[in-house]
């Protein structure tokens, strides 16, 4: 066997390997989760005085929701799951907005569509901050 073949027979091989599994429905060949529900009674508090919350323009995710620090004492909250697909948006500082990574939809900061394939908008929720404690409610 020749170069030429042991390749041709190796993609073979593994095309009959990857065919099964995506029928299954293995994750590397499907569509994002589809859950675009917005989380609903929202209220928890985290602490911003380490970690990504520490610094403006940091994010992350807690509970299925976004929360966002665009200066010292300003933080946006919104739920984390694009409208589109489900796919977890995230901030971007230098725009003050929100962007899925998976088929670009972007929102405002308000959680607004801008920019499609979303048609719905994101949740908003509401935070307050008491020192280094910020709440996080609907």
């Amino acid at each position: 066997m020749d170069r030429k073949d042991f390749l041709s027979q190796v993609g073979i091989s593994a095309a009959a390997l990857l065919i099964p599994a995506c029928v299954g429905g293995l994750s590397s060949c499907t569509k994002a989760s589809n859950n675009t529900t917005a989380p609903t009674n929202v209220d928890f508090t985290l602490d911003i005085s380490t970690g990504s919350l520490s610094a403006n323009g940091g994010f992350l995710t807690h509970n299925g929701v976004l929360v966002a620090r665009t200066n010292t004492s300003t933080f946006l909250a919104v739920s984390a799951a694009c409208t589109h697909e489900g796919t977890n948006v995230n901030y971007v500082a230098s725009a003050n907005d929100f962007l899925c990574p998976n088929h670009g939809a972007m929102y405002d900061s308000n959680g607004t569509v801008t920019r499609g394939p979303a048609t719905q908008n994101l949740s908003k929720y509401n935070t307050s901050l008491t020192g280094t404690s910020l709440r996080v409610y609907s």
